[in-house]
């Protein structure tokens, strides 16, 4: 990660990447001299010879620069860089506390998934893949990405199940 003093003028902005550019993106802005932030995560690959860990992206086709406005350009003649994410017709920036918390987070020992679905107690769902396929429940707390607290139905209990999100539908 490059760094640079702290100015105030300086803010986090979020840059989308075109697919599978993240690293490269980053490397690219890097070595311009940008301040860049790239979340990664260690995950365990299977190939159909082996098995490797890899870091990954977090956030797919994201990652995240602190600049000053007037660098906005510089930033998208970079290759790999598709746009700015755009927040109510603007350009977003992100406090850097918001940054901090992330860094703190992907340093942690946790086992961090990220979704897109906004999962609630109450939910009626069913598990639609692993070795639970075909479960029906409801959702009783929501702890993480990979631990749901479900009341099976028909049994009355309620049985905490580690299941990715993505292994879950809405009924």
């Amino acid at each position: 990660m490059a760094l640079k003093p702290h100015s105030g003028s300086n803010r986090w902005y979020p840059v989308y990447t075109y697919a599978r550019a993240e690293k490269k993106a980053f490397q690219a802005l890097t070595s311009k001299g940008l301040e860049t932030y790239l979340p990664l995560h260690r995950q365990l690959k299977q190939w159909s010879d082996r098995k490797k860990w890899v870091e990954e992206p977090f956030i797919k086709s994201y990652l995240f620069v602190r600049i000053k406005e007037h660098e906005q350009a510089e930033v998208l003649m970079t290759k790999g860089i598709a746009r700015f994410i755009y927040f109510s017709g603007k350009i977003a920036s992100m406090p850097d506390r918001q940054i901090d918390e992330l860094k703190l987070l992907m340093a942690s020992p946790y086992e961090l998934e990220i979704t897109e679905d906004d999962l609630q107690p109450g939910e009626k769902i069913m598990i639609k893949a692993g070795p639970l396929k075909g479960l029906t429940g409801e959702i009783i707390s929501y702890r993480s990405q990979k631990q749901l607290a479900l009341r099976l139905e028909n049994l009355g209990y309620s049985i905490i199940v580690q299941v990715a999100a993505s292994f879950i539908n809405r009924l």
